[in-house]
Formats: C-alpha cells, sequence, structure tokens
C-alpha cells in the first residue's frame, strides 16, 4: 500500500500530465503548479521535511567547480537538474542568434537549389538535412525554420507540403536520437548519467540513422504518386525569394555566427576528453552569440523560450516527488520482477514502453521520470545501464513521432502548417508518421538486441 505521501505525489504527477496531454495552457503553468503542490503538499505537509525543499533546488552545485569543470566524473544531481537547463538555454541563444543572420532559411533554400527544385529529391533533401540538423539543434528550431521555408517553396513548386513536413517531424525526433544534444529526453538522459556527446553517437547514432532510413523508404513509397507527377522535372525559378543569398542580412554576423556553431559542435564532441561540463558549453556558445551580434544582444534574449525553461525546472520538481517517496523505487522492482533480470526483456520493456508512452505523452516529461527508473534498475536488479538508457533514449525520441502531440516537434510543426492554411489532423498525421515509427522503433529494438544481449 502507499502511504500518504506517496498518493500525493502520484496524483499531483498525473493531474500534471493530463494538463499537458489537453494543451489547453502552456505546459510550464501546469509543471509550476505541479512543483508548489509538490514542495507543500508533499515534501512540507506529508513528509514533515523542509531540508527535502533546499536539496530539490539544488542550487548549491552552480557554485560548484566541478559543476562546470566536472573532468571525467559524472555529475550526481537530485531535484532540478540545472546541467539540461543551462544548456538548452545556450542553445537558444546561439540558435537565435543564427537565425537572426538568415542563416537556417539560407540553407533551406540552398539545398533546394542543389537539387534543382525537384519534388521528390528535394523530400529526400530536406529528411536528411531535418535529420542531421536536428543532431546539434533541438528539434523545435528545426522545424521552426524548415517547415516554414516548406511551405514557401510549396506555394511556387505547387505541391501540397503537409507530407513533407510530418516526414521532416518524424526526421528531426529520430536524427536527434543519435546524439545527446539532439532531443531533450538525450540531454536529460546524458546529463543524469554522465554520458558524453561520442557515448551517444556510437551507441544510439547508427541505430537511429539505420532507423532513419528504413522509415525514409515507407515514406517514400507512401508519397511517391502523389509527387511523380513533378517531381522530375527541373523547375527554373527566377524568384527573389528562393535565392539564397537574399535570405542573408549581414555578412560578417553571418559568419561569426557559423564560428560559433562551428565551436560549439567541436566542443560538444570533445567535452569528454577536455572535462567541460555540457552546461559550460551552453554558457559559452550563448555569452559568444550575444558577443559577436552585441547590437542585437537585447533582440535575441527576448526571443529565448523562458516558459520552456521554467518548465524543465518544475517538472523536476514533480518527479523528484516520485523519486523521494519511492514511488520510481517500486515502479522499478515491478519492472524488474517482470524481466526477471533478464537484459534482453529489460531492453524491450523500457523500448516499447517508452515509444507508446511518449507517442501519447510528451517525451520530456516521461524521460525525467524513467530516468531514475532506470538507476534503479541499474543498481537493485542488475541490469547494466548503458542499453537501458540507450532503450530509453531510442525509444522516446522515435516514439514521440507517433502522433501530433507526441514531442514539442509534433505540435510546432503541425501548428506552423494550420497558421499557413494547412491542417494536419490526427488521422492524416497518423497515415504517415506511425508506421514509420513502429518500423522504426522495431529496427532500434532489434539492433539493441543483437548488440547487448
Amino acid at each position: 500500500m502507499f502511504d500518504l505521501s506517496q498518493v500525493l505525489a502520484i496524483l499531483i504527477f498525473l493531474a500534471m500530465f493530463i494538463a499537458i496531454i489537453a494543451g489547453k495552457i502552456h505546459r510550464y503553468v501546469p509543471a509550476l503548479a505541479g512543483a508548489g503542490l509538490t514542495i507543500i503538499l508533499v515534501f512540507l505537509l506529508a513528509m514533515k521535511s523542509p531540508g527535502a525543499v533546499l536539496s530539490v533546488f539544488n542550487l548549491g552545485q552552480l557554485g560548484q567547480s566541478r559543476f562546470w569543470v566536472p573532468g571525467h566524473e559524472s555529475i550526481q544531481s537530485y531535484g532540478i537538474n540545472w546541467q539540461p537547463i543551462i544548456f538548452i538555454a545556450g542553445m537558444m541563444v546561439m540558435v537565435e542568434g543564427m537565425a537572426e543572420t538568415g542563416f537556417f532559411k539560407w540553407l533551406c533554400l540552398s539545398v533546394a537549389k542543389l537539387v534543382k527544385y525537384r519534388i521528390l529529391p528535394l523530400f529526400v533533401a530536406f529528411i536528411l538535412l531535418s535529420g542531421l540538423l536536428s543532431m546539434f539543434i533541438d528539434s523545435i528550431t528545426v522545424l521552426l525554420f524548415m517547415a516554414t521555408v516548406t511551405i514557401e517553396l510549396a506555394r511556387f513548386l505547387k505541391f501540397d507540403p503537409v507530407p513533407l513536413i510530418i516526414a521532416i517531424i518524424f526526421a528531426a525526433n529520430t536524427g536527434g536520437a543519435a546524439s545527446m544534444s539532439g532531443d531533450p529526453p538525450n540531454i536529460i538522459i546524458g546529463t543524469a548519467f554522465g554520458y558524453s556527446f561520442l557515448d551517444f553517437l556510437l551507441n544510439t547514432g547508427l541505430i537511429a540513422w539505420t532507423s532513419l532510413a528504413v522509415s525514409l523508404v515507407v515514406f517514400f513509397v507512401v508519397i511517391r504518386k502523389k509527387f511523380k507527377a513533378g517531381g522530375n522535372k527541373p523547375m527554373n525559378l527566377e524568384s527573389d525569394q528562393l535565392h539564397p543569398g537574399n535570405a542573408i542580412k549581414s555578412k560578417r554576423l553571418f559568419a561569426a555566427n557559423i564560428a560559433v556553431f562551428v565551436l560549439l559542435i567541436i566542443l560538444l564532441v570533445t567535452h569528454a576528453q577536455t572535462g567541460l561540463s555540457v552546461a559550460t558549453v551552453g554558457v559559452v556558445s550563448g555569452m559568444l552569440t550575444l558577443l559577436v551580434g552585441y547590437r542585437k544582444a537585447s533582440v535575441i534574449i527576448k526571443r529565448i523560450d523562458w516558459r520552456s525553461l521554467v518548465f524543465f525546472a518544475g517538472l523536476f520538481v514533480v518527479v523528484s516527488g516520485l523519486e523521494k517517496t519511492g514511488v520510481l523505487e517500486t515502479l522499478a522492482g515491478y519492472i524488474a520482477t517482470m524481466s526477471q533480470s533478464n537484459i534482453a526483456v529489460g531492453i524491450t520493456i523500457i523500448i516499447w514502453l517508452s515509444a507508446f508512452s511518449s507517442a501519447v505523452v510528451d517525451n520530456i516529461p516521461f524521460a525525467a521520470t524513467m530516468v531514475p527508473v532506470i538507476s534503479g534498475l541499474s543498481q537493485t536488479g542488475g541490469f547494466p545501464l548503458p542499453p537501458l538508457a540507450w532503450a530509453l533514449s531510442l525509444g522516446t525520441d522515435i516514439g514521440g513521432n507517433g502522433t501530433p502531440i507526441g514531442a514539442s516537434a509534433n505540435v510546432v510543426g503541425t501548428a506552423i502548417a494550420e497558421r499557413e492554411g494547412h491542417r494536419i489532423g490526427w488521422g492524416r498525421f497518423l497515415k504517415y508518421a506511425l508506421p514509420g515509427m513502429i518500423l522504426a522503433v522495431g529496427v532500434s529494438w532489434v539492433l539493441l538486441l543483437v548488440k547487448y544481449s
């Protein structure tokens, strides 16, 4: 039987999840409300532990040198995990700086020009570009500019942009699974367990791209007849709106921001060797972006999605309520019992549970909830941690493709399409994305079993 603190923690968590799924208000509101209720009802009233409140905020960690330069040690964190929050904030600054110079529109239009505006080659190129960029930039940002450019190109090339937008969403989520910085769930998993960019690249990278390649074939088969009529005819378009060079607002800032982006990639790839934390990498990238574009610094800061950062903080507090009261330890025990200490069964449960759960709820809170669960499985159930972590990463990232609300990128992409007059209903989204999601998760599952069983 659950005690009072556990019941309250579960009820608060479920209420938060339901509010997030409903989507009537921005997700930071239920996360913030859930955090407040967790602190008051769970920690103070039920547990009578003011110390738990202080440990949840974890502010003292920010003043420790090992938080910024941990060397080869992993940073253990209970409560609010400031590493992914600070890193994502720095990424937001850098991305806004790049967007301000016109980099993303220039890149998309350059790719379109490279394939001579042929629709089928454009389809393939945009999927690959979405997957590649999502390894380094969050998928929300990728969808913001790629969906907009796709609709703009669709007007000139006279094709339906909806299948391509859904495919870009799919590629962003799946490509994001290939690296630590690609999707927020991976940042949460990586910072929680001390995994580096290269750890993800070597373990989820090949699997994610293999899954994406297989899914690309499925998408191509589904849409080829729709695009076949115009897909093989080169389009000679002279419109200034489609000229890549016209997207660049300032050549100096354009070059400077590309240099910052390249530095970010170098720091991410080598942070395990340099000993820098991802929070430090995020701060360095953000500060350099503000310095090179100091005249637009105030504009860039205003555009940062502060609400999402607040959402992360509130989410960590609510999850810490489940962790502190022992609810997640109990869940880990159930999974261990079901799997009977068999790693193949453990991988199967984690990846498919993550996939189907992330298809109907936002994959960020699900990943944050499951991190202490698989940690408990590893500590008490005798499971090796890495295969469980990779199963959680691939399941949450790729599983988020299943429905229009499975990941933040899905919500952003469909919202942009609807704003431009191309409504994407559940039926149409499921038609294209759900079979690909199940296939991609299946491929990932088999490859994980082959590697770790």
